[in-house]
């Protein structure tokens, strides 16, 4: 017999997997409460999945949940999966290795972690590096997936052999990762990159299955206690936020199509405002919806094959569930190393704009003088560079690219970024002495970033880490100097 209990949360789960997210239903659950109190919501919610399709032989919604599959990784064995009586199974899954997803499992090693058709894709094997040809060795890497353009084609079989073996071991050494990934991460290593340097993944191997378990369940506990209550209970503050969030998800990366679904749209939203009443000391900032873009980003790109093209409401049950979870997570992350940009009266920003100003003055001081003698204050153009990271004026898979060198520096996202920015204005100085205001302020509003490569890329960053060494120990080289 069937639990009614386990029954009854199991199907509402599925029935809401099938719908676009984001329906604001009205629960008598609210507040910061975990475990949360109502006794419906079992603390093993995912062993109570796996024992009632042990007991049943099925799940509920019709997908085969086997007792400890991993999110994203493909069964070993080719008999997992659907049953061998029933070929139109295998016809109805548009990726076979996500087609026994379990929401709630966690991810093991990233390169595992790929679409059939992607794996061909990039490598014709069934690894990054297979038995069939080494690490390395000519034509084994082809630049696939987000922002492997961007990466040095002769160096990258090099780099993924270093990636391998780095990830391979039982306990990352953080220090040589950071050092690896500052050049960049191929695209099968990003995830698992990116969620150690940020801490939220263990370094440990051994402990990372039960973390994502444990952080993804208590994130889809916050849903119905943060987001899913009626307008008639949020407070007025929380109706504003809301509302703001709305507003700004549409506007959100509107050159990527991705964030034009509205399945994007509503994971979006969901995530900023759960963040935003959980963090009441800053809020909902504008801007911060756009950090949010690079980790949904490179969080779905190993569950889809172009991340440019995919259609979300194709992908299945659970997966986007998974990429919010440790969207959340990770947001949350690089959000408490720069809390004070978020702050009332954003002091961190400020900081860094009065001291991008003072290193301009010092590294190209006729184009601060002409700045100057235009009226062209540095707050009327650099505090969208440092509120939204350079989101709005680089192309996405630039900054996804830049985010791998922030995340393996210290203090990325706020010292070196400074830096960053003093190589991004210095590279377009030649042109900004020729302008006066009005031509500025248009230019500097649209920089033509659309067509940059590697290059141009590579020489922002080697910049940038110059002058960081250059002045970072001697600040007071940066003292204005009309005093």
């Amino acid at each position: 017999d069937q639990d009614p209990q386990v029954s009854s949360k199991i199907a509402g789960f599925f029935s809401r997997a099938k719908n676009t997210p984001g329906l604001v239903k009205k629960v008598g659950v609210k507040g910061a409460q975990y475990p949360p109190p109502n006794a419906d919501v079992p603390a093993s919610f995912p062993d109570d999945i796996r024992e009632y399709e042990a007991r049943n032989g099925t799940s509920p919604g019709g997908q085969a949940l086997p007792a400890g599959i991993e999110t994203g990784e493909s069964w070993d064995s080719p008999e997992a999966g659907a049953s061998d009586g029933d070929p139109s199974a295998e016809e109805k899954v548009s990726h076979p290795e996500l087609k026994d997803l379990d929401p709630f499992g966690a991810v093991k090693p990233l390169e595992k972690q790929k679409s059939a058709s992607n794996v061909t894709a990039r490598l014709s094997m069934d690894s990054p590096a297979s038995e069939c040809e080494e690490p390395g060795s000519p034509g084994s890497w082809a630049p696939v997936g987000l922002g492997d353009r961007l990466l040095d084609p002769g160096g990258a079989s090099t780099k993924i052999s270093k990636f391998q073996k780095l990830m391979s071991q039982p306990t990352v050494d953080l220090a040589v990762l950071r050092r690896v990934a500052w050049s960049g991460c191929p695209s099968e290593f990003r995830l698992t990159a990116w969620q150690l340097l940020l801490g939220y993944l263990p370094v440990n191997s051994d402990r990372r299955h039960g973390t994502l378990e444990r952080k993804r369940r208590e994130y889809l506990d916050f849903v119905p206690q943060y987001f899913e209550t009626g307008t008639c209970e949020r407070t007025e503050y929380e109706q504003g936020v809301y509302h703001q969030i709305e507003v700004d998800c549409p506007r959100t990366s509107p050159n990527v199509a991705l964030f034009h679904d509205p399945i994007a749209q509503d994971a979006l939203l969901r995530v900023l405002y759960i963040w935003a009443i959980r963090h009441p000391g800053s809020g909902y900032v504008q801007g911060i919806n756009d950090l949010l873009t690079p980790f949904f980003v490179v969080f779905l790109t190993p569950y889809v094959d172009d991340i440019t093209s995919c259609n979300l409401s194709e992908l299945p049950p659970g997966v986007i569930q998974v990429v919010e979870a440790d969207a959340y997570w990770c947001l949350t992350k690089l959000l408490d190393g720069i809390q004070d940009h978020y702050t009332f009266a954003q002091p961190g920003i400020q900081h860094m704009v009065f001291k991008l100003e003072n290193l301009m003055r010092r590294i190209n001081q006729p184009l601060h003088e002409h700045l100057e003698q235009q009226g062209l204050q540095f707050i009327q153009f650099t505090f969208r560079w440092m509120n939204c990271l350079l989101m709005r004026e680089l192309p996405l898979e630039h900054i996804v690219r830049l985010w791998d060198t922030y995340l393996s520096e210290e203090d990325g996202f706020s010292k070196f970024h400074v830096y960053v920015c003093a190589a991004f204005l210095e590279h377009w100085a030649a042109h900004l002495l020729q302008l006066e205001f009005q031509d500025l302020v248009i230019y500097l509003q649209h920089l033509p970033t659309k067509d940059w490569s590697a290059s141009e890329l590579d020489t922002l960053l080697s910049k940038a880490f110059v002058l960081k060494h250059q002045f970072e120990g001697a600040q007071h080289h940066l003292v204005s100097t009309d005093e």
